[in-house]
């Protein structure tokens, strides 16, 4: 099977998803509203999957699998529904939504990521529908106060909010968090100091050749999540950090851990990488994961679960080794294979073999953006032009000034 065919059936399984699993009653409040993973979990809703989910009727408009008048018509309907119906905190929303109403899923808490998620969705059909789409997208962005998520202290984002407990955590570890530092810090209405983005923990990888700077649970998605937005190539921060380089590194380096630990796991091997959070066969774990991992290299999790989203979601990172994988995916092992494309993971490590009976919307969301990216720049070209997305880029101090190799000397 040819490659440019094998990206057209991924990424349309990917859209498929988005499209068949949104709320469409037009009369229920949380219309639009996109489930967390299928089948089951019927009444979950994410808001990071409605993020990813707006995106992609951007790139399935382009792509011609959906008219471009019906694309626009869902995105519209699903701004009003995250603008006047959707529950949310000083413009935050919960993680977790129930599909019907649109108000707080159990004890789901409000998400500083998950809503700049939503919001990177929201600017990105703004900039390709235009109109009433970019009007209703200008509206949802400003309507959040990114300072009142802020811990002036210790000039961090907290990590979450509950009414029962109030703020909790803070980002203080590199993680997928870039994007909120560029849109908050490029608010009109509510903006922070643009040195949020120095106020992080960078711990670099000493142990792995070339060296880069690694996540907590060292989980693939950290070093792509920001990616799918915003084009950081060719640019370094203030510290001289290359940060698509940094997510180059991290791919390459996660494919030679799996690489490594082939001797103790089946499923891992060249063709069978990209570790980060997933459905595995005892659940959903965050921490699944490559070395390097916080302090020790100690927190990531690994018991021979492989998602595609992993190789997938590195493609602008690691286009060949990523199509290897692709390709290896739909020949190999035709249980991954399903309505939506690739299912959510696989673990041959275990008996009988596993496969998940589960897509999830962030996982099929990666992988969308990122092939897009990959083929046309589609999303890239979309979300960086965007007024306030520039104005965020240049207050975090984003420039070609500096290498890679002065920031980690």
């Amino acid at each position: 099977m040819e490659i440019t065919r094998l990206l057209d059936i991924e990424s349309k399984g990917c859209f498929d998803f988005f499209l068949a699993e949104a709320n469409k009653d037009m009369d229920s409040p949380g219309f639009g509203l996109i489930r967390d993973r299928a089948p089951d979990f019927y009444d979950i809703a994410s808001i990071a999957s409605t993020g990813f989910g707006l995106t992609a009727y951007a790139i399935g408009s382009e792509r011609g699998w959906i008219s471009r008048d019906q694309a626009r018509k869902l995105a519209s309907a699903s701004l009003d529904t995250l603008l006047y119906k959707a529950e949310h905190t000083h413009g935050f929303f919960y993680h977790f939504m129930h599909m019907d109403t649109g108000k707080r899923y159990g004890r789901s808490e409000v998400s500083v990521i998950d809503t700049a998620i939503a919001v990177c969705g929201a600017i990105t059909a703004g900039g390709y529908f235009g109109g009433e789409v970019a009007e209703k997208a200008a509206q949802l962005y400003g309507r959040i106060d990114w300072n009142w998520f802020r811990d002036e202290g210790k000039n961090r984002f907290y990590m979450g909010y509950t009414s029962e407990k109030g703020f909790s955590g803070w980002w203080d570890f590199y993680a997928e968090q870039l994007m909120m530092y560029i849109l908050a810090a490029g608010s009109d209405t509510h903006p922070v100091p643009g040195d949020m983005f120095y106020s992080f923990n960078r711990r670099i990888s000493r142990d792995t050749k070339p060296e880069f700077i690694h996540s907590w649970f060292g989980s693939l998605f950290t070093h792509q999540f920001s990616h799918a937005w915003i084009d950081f190539r060719n640019k370094t921060d203030k510290w001289g950090v290359d940060w698509f380089e940094n997510s180059v590194r991290a791919s390459i380096a996660n494919r030679e851990y799996c690489i490594r630990m082939r001797t103790y796991f089946k499923t891992l091997h060249a063709r069978s990488w990209g570790l980060t959070a997933c459905e595995g066969p005892w659940g959903y774990q965050g921490r699944y994961g490559a070395a390097p991992s916080a302090l020790a290299n100690d927190e990531h999790i690994i018991d021979g679960t492989v998602p595609p989203a992993g190789a997938l979601g590195s493609i602008v990172f690691t286009p060949d080794e990523s199509m290897e994988a692709l390709f290896y995916y739909y020949r190999e092992h035709p249980g991954l294979v399903g309505r939506y494309g690739l299912k959510d993971a696989y673990n041959l490590d275990v008996s009988p073999a596993w496969y998940s009976p589960y897509v999830i919307g962030i996982d099929k969301g990666i992988t969308l953006l990122m092939i897009e990216n990959y083929r046309s720049g589609l999303v890239w070209d979309l979300f960086m032009s965007n007024e306030n997305v520039r104005k965020g880029i240049k207050e975090v101090g984003l420039s070609d000034k500096y290498s890679m190799a002065t920031a980690l000397a």
